[in-house]
């Protein structure tokens, strides 16, 4: 549990941190937290000769509320998150969804940012983003670019972000209508076995739109369309929701580990993902 030996930068601003990127290339690691990166330096799963630390970095810590989007600065902590009574307010998902993230002192120093751009399927920010449609904003030595949350993950910690970029926010448009984030673990601090993340408007009785997506139970976070697709023009009856687990069925792709065989987990993201829609109907 001792990781291999590193180089350890603390640049004070992000013309440092490019500098540095452009300077080892592939060698070199940018940590916001830690809680993912670090564990897997001490696993020697990763091997980071540089790593360059990002908490003297300003700017990046900013919670900006309009009347159309929320903006998260990427150094923003799940427990900044959490205390934030303007975000739980117009974006209750958020909070709910970091509450059950590990541990209070897990929440302490994780940040959005090193959440969602690690590329970890087990975390739990960025199935949350797909379903919030959010974008991710990432800056290089070309500038800056947006990334949308639904085509930043390509595989098991790879992503759309290149080596000499940096994801320094996350955009979403104000959530709408009812939300709801469910999980599933084995104890307290764990990763998922499943969580789903869910919203849903209606007009009356009926689901106008739904947008569904799960965590853990790919090599990436899974947005099914079709799930939420299966909602919509419906009261969110049993057969609505039985094609809705059963589209969401057709994405996923567990892999069998200690959390359980492929049977097992196909079971409880179907509990998961049913209880999840069931909780967001009914705040709808």
């Amino acid at each position: 549990m001792i990781p291999a030996a590193f180089e350890y930068y603390r640049p004070k601003d992000m013309d440092g941190v490019l500098t540095l990127l452009a300077e080892h290339g592939d060698d070199a690691r940018v940590m916001a937290g830690g809680h993912s990166l670090i564990p897997m330096m001490k696993l020697r799963m990763a091997d980071v000769p540089h790593l360059i630390d990002m908490q003297d970095v300003g700017g990046l810590s900013d919670i900006e509320i309009t009347n159309d989007s929320i903006r998260i600065g990427a150094m923003v902590t799940q427990s900044d998150i959490i205390a934030h009574d303007g975000l739980s307010e117009v974006a209750p998902i958020l909070r709910e969804a970091a509450l059950q993230i590990a541990d209070p002192q897990v929440r302490y120093m994780g940040t959005v940012g090193g959440n969602v751009a690690n590329g970890d399927p087990g975390n739990d920010m960025p199935g949350l983003m797909q379903c919030l449609d959010a974008t991710f904003t990432l800056i290089g030595a070309d500038g800056e670019r947006d990334v949308p949350a639904r085509d930043f993950y390509e595989a098991a910690y790879m992503t759309a972000r290149e080596d000499e970029e940096v994801l320094t926010a996350v955009t979403l448009p104000l959530p709408k209508g009812g939300y709801a984030y469910e999980k599933q673990k084995r104890k307290i601090g764990d990763y998922a076995t499943a969580a789903a993340a869910v919203q849903i408007v209606k007009n009356g009785d009926t689901c106008v739109s739904a947008s569904i997506a799960m965590t853990n139970l790919s090599d990436t976070p899974i947005y099914s369309a079709d799930a939420g697709a299966a909602l919509v023009g419906t009261s969110v009856d049993d057969a609505a929701l039985k094609a809705a687990v059963s589209a969401m069925d057709g994405d996923i792709d567990p892999t069998e580990d200690n959390r359980g065989p492929i049977a097992f987990k196909k079971h409880v993201a179907g509990v998961i993902l049913r209880r999840a829609i069931e909780r967001a109907w009914s705040r709808a």
